[in-house]
């Protein structure tokens, strides 16, 4: 239940996160709901070189690559992926979740000292996502680990 709600949550800021980018591309006038300020702006740190591939995809597979994409591209995906696995109980599907989430963490930690030491900024929907993200790795981790099947009795 509450990986669901979260991956929903994030699922939603993710898209607004996208909403904002190619509104902002769009139109540079644009102001989104979520610039309070100079010192407050989601729009430009999603316009900023690391809103795309994280800062780092653009020097490896070029600034064209379809793999280059907002990094809310990427958060729509991770949260998908969360919410339609979040009620597996076989291993695999246990161990992409948690893989899956420790690389969320790792992202988020990244961005955030990029957010605060570099950019200046201090984004609202970001520091949500981390927060969403830091908690669906604690929900991964607690998660129960799959039951071997039980033999069946005379074997």
């Amino acid at each position: 239940m509450w990986r669901r709600g979260l991956a929903a949550l994030g699922l939603a800021l993710s898209l607004y996160a996208l909403h904002v980018e190619r509104s902002r591309a769009r139109d540079p006038q644009y102001r989104a709901a979520c610039d309070l300020g100079p010192a407050v702006s989601c729009s430009r740190v999603f316009g900023s070189r690391w809103g795309r591939g994280f800062g780092l995809l653009a020097g490896v597979v070029g600034e064209g690559s379809v793999l280059n994409q907002p990094n809310s591209v990427y958060g729509v995906a991770f949260y998908l992926l969360q919410g339609l696995l979040g009620g597996t109980h076989n291993a695999a599907g246990r161990v992409l979740l948690l893989g899956s989430s420790v690389l969320a963490v790792l992202g988020s930690a990244y961005l955030g000292y990029i957010l605060l030491r570099v950019l200046h900024d201090f984004c609202l929907v970001c520091i949500t996502t981390y927060v969403i993200n830091g908690a669906l790795l604690v929900l991964n981790l607690r998660s129960p680990r799959p039951r071997p099947a039980a033999k069946p009795k005379g074997q």
